[in-house]
This record gives C-alpha cells, sequence and structure tokens, in this order.
C-alpha cells in the first residue's frame, strides 16, 4: 500500500514507520554497473578472484550504491501529493554499520521523523534504514531530506 504525503497528511505520520519493502538482491552486474557510473573500481568491489581472499570472503557494494538503492527499494512505500514542486535537498546522517557481500537481499524501512516549514518550502525528513537478509545489523541508516513547495 502506498502512503500519500500531503500537506495535509504529513503532520500526522510524523513518528510513523512505512514497510518494509520488498527484497532486492545485489548482483555483481549492479556493482560493476555503479564501478563504471561513478569512477570507483577498488578491488574489494570488482576484483571477484582478489575479494576471495580479502576481508569479507568476495566482493562488496560499495556504500554509495547501497545509499543510492534505496530509491529502488522504497519503490511503492509513499508518494508526495499535493505539492507543486519537490527535490532530494539532501542528507543528514549516513552511516554504514554492515557491509553488503554480492548476493545480498535488501529492504528498506522508512521512518517519518518531521515535517516543518523552512521559509518559503515545507521539509520532511524520513530517516531509511536498508536491512541485509540475516544480518544483525542494518547495511545503512541514512536521514534524507525533502523540500516541497505549495
Amino acid at each position: 500500500m502506498t502512503t500519500i504525503f500531503s500537506p495535509e497528511t504529513l503532520p500526522g505520520l510524523v513518528g510513523s514507520t512505512l514497510g518494509p519493502g520488498e527484497w532486492l538482491e545485489v548482483t555483481q552486474e549492479r556493482i560493476d554497473d555503479f564501478a563504471r557510473a561513478t569512477g570507483d573500481h577498488q578491488w574489494i568491489h570488482v576484483d571477484v578472484e582478489r575479494a576471495k581472499s580479502g576481508p569479507f570472503g568476495t566482493t562488496i557494494a560499495h556504500g554509495l550504491l547501497t545509499l543510492s538503492m534505496i530509491a529502488a527499494l522504497n519503490q511503492g512505500m509513499f508518494k508526495f501529493e499535493g505539492f507543486k514542486m519537490g527535490l532530494n535537498y539532501g542528507y543528514e546522517k549516513v552511516r554504514f554499520p554492515s557491509p553488503v557481500p554480492v548476493g545480498s537481499r535488501l529492504r528498506v524501512s522508512a521512518k517519518i521523523l518531521s515535517y516543518e516549514p523552512v521559509g518559503p518550502m515545507f521539509q520532511t525528513i524520513v530517516e531509511y534504514t536498508v536491512d541485509r537478509e540475516g544480518a544483525d545489523k542494518p547495511s545503512c541508516v541514512a536521514q534524507m531530506i525533502f523540500r516541497h513547495t505549495l
């Protein structure tokens, strides 16, 4: 079920948690595509043979790939309505408490931390927690800032 974020509903949603969403597998192809797009070809991400003898026994996803996957993991969880325009203003805190080995499955939950006016705009802060199947700690925790105009 998609939750509607609107000027009317957001004040009542502060403090609530949405999700978790659907599981999504992190493939080597996705990791390699991210490396090509960003120029980050560190061996721990892209050298499958060398990574076998590394600290995780396999390649791992880039932390920034995990962060960027929130958009895909978040699909259908909520949508903004009733605003003329919205944008991703940035992030407050971003942490990567545990690695994402290739083949891992991830899913996300979203907690609405705040909704308040900021100058002529409104700001919503959503804390995302990206969980890895079978892991004790999340792989990413990030507070995303949305700004929108009426």
